[in-house]
């Protein structure tokens, strides 16, 4: 991804931050200075694993050794070890919680994710699943990271990353062309320009403006085919990317593939996610010699 480990580790940090405040005074006042532990982290759903190398990235910085037994990617069963881990009783305690909330959240996504994209896989169309921008704030790059590692298109990391012009940019611009056009005159031509359009009149308008992709939002599956048909005609199917958005899920994702766009974007793989459930478990406890 774009965005570099430095970034998540940042981050990650700063949740360690949040959860700690001015100590873990549970820990400080039962574990005793020189005592370290060997722990696991083990499934309690069934799913895909995420966010292990963010994790580790946290763990190592406190100076906890994660050893991995399962790989970003990888499908796990119920009570499967993920990870092994080794080193101060005190930072595994204390990181415990913020450890498995990443975790749990972004193998939940690449859960989600990865189902998604089997489905549409495993059915015989081969159009590009990819997330939104509603992620939740503060947490966009792991869940990005979670969807890339569940099989889909990161899409969007940021505002900055393409032109994407809505409903209310037409409206204040006037129309789609003009704002296509704003759009060209004034962004550099290494970006592209995405237009977010609800009818099959503003598809054909989007796509005779230049734009490259275009965004079929909210649409019913009758109206996207109108729209898709529409292009045809024009001669225009073939200049433009068309993505297909908005209360898209896993039962009627198919009706929109079958019309064969090239991207399907879906929002509740990140807004609406199941955490994957998992435990970190004490297994053994030693004092750390002096010498």
């Amino acid at each position: 991804m774009v965005l570099g480990k430095s970034y998540a580790l940042r981050k990650m940090l700063e949740f360690v931050e949040e959860d700690v405040g001015l100590g873990d005074i549970t820990t400080e006042s039962i574990v005793d200075d020189g005592v370290e532990v060997e722990a696991v982290i083990v499934t309690r759903d069934e799913g895909v694993v995420a966010g292990l190398a963010e994790v580790r990235a946290l763990l190592e910085y406190f100076g906890v050794e994660l050893e991995p037994i399962k790989r970003d990617g990888d499908e796990v069963g119920y009570d499967e070890v993920v990870a092994r881990l080794r080193g101060s009783a005190k930072a595994v305690l204390t990181l415990e919680r913020t450890v498995l909330n990443i975790l749990m959240r972004m193998s939940g996504v690449a859960t989600e994710t990865r189902k998604l994209v089997e489905l549409v896989r495993r059915n015989g169309f081969s159009v590009r699943i990819a997330a939104t921008r509603k992620t939740a704030p503060g947490l966009r790059y792991f869940d990005k990271r979670a969807v890339e590692v569940g099989g889909a298109d990161t899409h969007r990391l940021s505002l900055y990353d393409a032109v994407l012009i809505k409903n209310n940019h037409v409206a204040i611009a006037g129309s789609v062309a003009e704002a296509v056009k704003r759009a060209r005159e004034k962004v550099s031509f290494i970006k592209k320009v995405e237009v977010e359009v609800s009818t099959a009149e503003e598809a054909v308008e989007a796509a005779k403006a230049g734009a490259d992709v275009v965004m079929f939002d909210n649409m019913s599956v009758e109206e996207a085919k109108r729209a898709m048909d529409m292009l045809k005609r024009e001669g225009l199917r073939d200049k433009v990317l068309v993505e297909i958005s908005g209360s898209i899920n896993y039962e009627n994702v198919l009706r929109y593939a079958s019309l064969e766009p090239d991207v399907i974007s879906v929002g509740y793989i990140t807004h609406s996610l199941k955490a994957l459930n998992m435990s970190l478990k004490v297994v053994n406890v030693f004092k750390r010699s002096s010498g």
